[in-house]
């Protein structure tokens, strides 16, 4: 390579803003309503468009809580750290811990119970726990267990702000527990170690038997962790009309953060859902069936992989696109950068409402006139992992969903064998 005047490229910054609360661009209108498919652009559009981020994912915060972060790698020479070399650290020794449990599940009681006594009298960690939790009576009615409730410090779901208070966080269920306690933060996440005491299992990789090591271990730091990005969601309701003919207010708006999907279906109709699904303000296509998943690549294994997508490691910055039983040979699942905006609306000529779920909570009716918007969050779910990002996944992938399992085909012998 000749030597000479070295030419330096500036990139544009990601900047992880609000939603723009407007309505949806003229240009995206006027695409809409011609209801054309292609992503060409005339020489008159092409000076107009700009964009304005970029097509990789935000840069992901990477302080959990407050006192967490991720530790830098000093050798590191690109901008984005290699996955494999994640660690968590702490700026200050950890002193308290939320541990979420899976309700009404008995076989959990004895090693709920267990774990607080260890974090409350030989870690002396202050300990959250969930109103609802300590309602159960097999809990409350423990006289031997009261002494330990009596430190714990309790919270209402949707009610009190614990985000500033939680070091880092302890799951006993399976992977829906983990999806319940990432809801829980809406902005930065604490670390979370998640122990397999479920049915699937495929996030928790910990197991019970020595969580007293095991939890240590987490508490001095320096254990590997994979950043598992969530979907920043923003769901717009049109207006509602009184039946005097008055409006209720303007437009109601709605946020959330998703770790596995948002799924859009029909719901209890009969009919096709039918929806338009616009990227970066384009129209793209149509979805015409039963529904259509938008995924992160952590939710790429659960409602996603069951409607023929594929699986996508979490550290793949991507956001997947996967109809649900559409009524098209050539409509397949499609995988997109992360940094791209969704937007899906009821089409126009839709015969039914549709619905929409975020990681299976929170469902809601959509109606003509709201929108869905959809792009990668600034603030993942930082997971603890056993061993290190790979190798935990693949585990699962072999142990939880027994990917690739199949009888060996027998040794074939050579005719000198034979005799």
């Amino acid at each position: 390579m000749e030597t000479g005047e070295q030419v330096g490229v500036e990139a544009v910054p990601y900047c992880c803003s609000d939603f723009d609360s407007g309505e949806t661009p003229a240009r995206g209108l006027a695409i809409r309503t011609r209801k054309t498919r292609s992503l060409s652009t005339s020489s008159a559009t092409a000076c107009d468009y700009r964009r304005n981020q970029s097509l990789h994912g935000p840069s992901p915060v990477t302080t959990f809580g407050p006192k967490a972060c991720m530790l830098q790698n000093p050798h590191a020479v690109m901008h984005i750290q290699d996955p494999a070399s994640q660690r968590l650290t702490w700026n200050k020794p950890p002193k308290s811990v939320l541990v979420v449990k899976k309700i009404q599940d008995a076989s959990l009681l004895q090693p709920f119970k267990e774990l607080c006594v260890f974090l409350t009298e030989q870690k002396n960690m202050i300990v959250y726990v969930e109103s609802k939790v300590l309602a159960d009576t097999a809990i409350a009615g423990d006289e031997s267990f009261g002494a330990v409730i009596q430190k714990f410090c309790t919270f209402r779901e949707d009610l009190d702000d614990i985000s500033n208070r939680v070091d880092f966080i302890i799951c006993l269920g399976g992977d829906g527990t983990l999806l319940y306690a990432s809801s829980l933060f809406q902005e930065s996440v604490p670390p979370v170690m998640a122990f397999h005491l479920g049915s699937l299992g495929f996030l928790t990789p910990f197991k019970f038997d020595t969580y007293q090591s095991q939890v240590t271990q987490i508490i001095e730091g320096n254990t590997a962790i994979i950043l598992r990005s969530r979907l920043r969601v923003r769901v717009v309701k049109k207006g509602i009309i009184m039946t005097n003919g008055d409006s209720e207010g303007s437009r109601k708006s709605m946020q959330y953060q998703v770790l596995n999907e948002v799924v859009v279906d029909r719901g209890p109709s009969s009919y096709l859902s039918n929806v338009d699904l616009f990227l970066d303000g384009h129209l793209i296509t149509t979805v015409q069936g039963d529904g259509v998943i938008v995924s992160t690549p952590t939710g790429s294994t659960a409602y996603a992989v069951a409607a023929g997508a594929s699986m996508i490691h979490p550290n793949v910055p991507a956001i997947m696109i996967t109809p649900i039983c559409p009524h098209s040979l050539s409509f397949r699942p499609i995988v997109v950068p992360a940094g791209v905006e969704l937007k899906i609306m009821l089409s126009r000529d839709a015969r039914n409402t549709a619905w929409v779920s975020f990681d299976g909570r929170k469902r809601q009716e959509i109606c003509h006139g709201d929108s869905i918007t959809i792009t990668t969050s600034c603030f993942p779910v930082p997971s603890i992992c056993f061993r290190d990002p790979v190798n935990d996944w693949f585990e699962s992938l072999s142990q939880c969903l027994h990917w690739n399992v199949r009888k060996k085909q027998n040794y074939l012998c050579s005719e000198e064998e034979e005799f």
